[in-house]
């Protein structure tokens, strides 16, 4: 016959414990001290007569039995917040890089509250992996080659095309008339994609050509701005240089090209059938989609 299940407490103190591999990150999450989570694990220990956790020095290790234990409190603690987050009422969150949320979404963003203005919506700007519930995001704009959470609900929003851009006034000041005048430009590139100049290179057939970039920014929408400065060359995706081009601050003087990646919102289950998640992810998809580079 099973016994009384063991303190919520303690189980919860062990679940973060586990998963941070620290009872100090541990505390820190739970608010609590350090002594509180270690009573806790040493108490759950004994009632259920198996040790969960090698102690080191620096850090905190599960036993194959507590590393069971704290999979299965994980999918367990997911599910009570998803249940509860299913009929409590809260705003939307929408989570992407800073460069698609500066480049992209804010500029489009008016339109979708001026259709839907009774909608709560509100942005984390991140642009890896995600944890739904823990990290309390709805819906994920992403790259193809970033892997989902495993209960996440797919949408493809379609191609990214990539493309060398820089201002006009470089353009005629560089005097860049060929692709393999380039090898005598200011090559500009960023931390958060740094194969950005092969991955053109390898659709283009430029493979041969001796691209050194010489300045990096830490994210895309730097990159940008510096190229419209007239700092040098840059490849970017197209959907982020859409309105610089329109006002002619960038030039493209070789085009856009299909990419290998593409792009894909990743939806949370259990806000998937809300009015208001359905209304964001339709005007996402449409927008999207209306991009010349789909």
């Amino acid at each position: 016959m099973s016994g009384p299940l063991p303190s919520l407490n303690a189980l919860k103190a062990f679940e973060a414990t586990a998963r941070h591999k620290s009872m100090t990150l541990a505390a820190d999450e739970l608010c609590v001290t350090h002594g509180a989570i270690s009573r806790h694990i040493r108490g759950l220990e004994e009632t259920l007569g198996v040790i969960l956790v090698t102690r080191r020095a620096h850090s905190t290790e599960p036993t194959p039995e507590g590393s069971r234990l704290a999979e299965g409190l994980a999918s367990a603690f997911g599910l009570m917040q998803a249940s509860v987050e299913r009929v409590r009422p809260s705003p939307l969150t929408l989570s992407c890089s800073s460069s698609i949320m500066m480049g992209w979404i804010i500029p489009r963003i008016g339109q979708f509250h001026e259709r839907h203005p009774h909608i709560a919506l509100q942005f984390n700007m991140n642009y890896d992996q995600v944890d739904f519930v823990r990290d309390k995001i709805s819906l994920a704009i992403r790259s193809s080659v970033i892997d989902p959470p495993k209960d996440a609900i797919i949408r493809e929003l379609g191609g990214e095309a990539i493309g060398p851009v820089c201002s006009p006034e470089y353009l005629n000041r560089s005097g860049i008339l060929r692709p393999d005048d380039m090898e005598h430009a200011a090559i500009l590139s960023t931390q958060t994609r740094p194969q950005a100049w092969r991955d053109w290179q390898a659709i283009a057939g430029q493979s041969d050509l001796r691209l050194t970039p010489q300045a990096a920014f830490d994210h895309f929408y730097l990159l940008i701005q510096a190229a419209a400065c007239g700092l040098g060359m840059a490849v970017v995706p197209q959907m982020l240089v859409l309105d610089q081009l329109a006002s002619g601050r960038l030039v493209a003087p070789f085009g856009f090209l299909p990419g290998p990646r593409r792009m894909v919102l990743w939806i949370a289950p259990h806000i998937a059938g809300r009015p208001d998640a359905l209304a964001l992810e339709r005007w996402l998809t449409a927008e999207m989609h209306a991009r010349p580079d789909t």
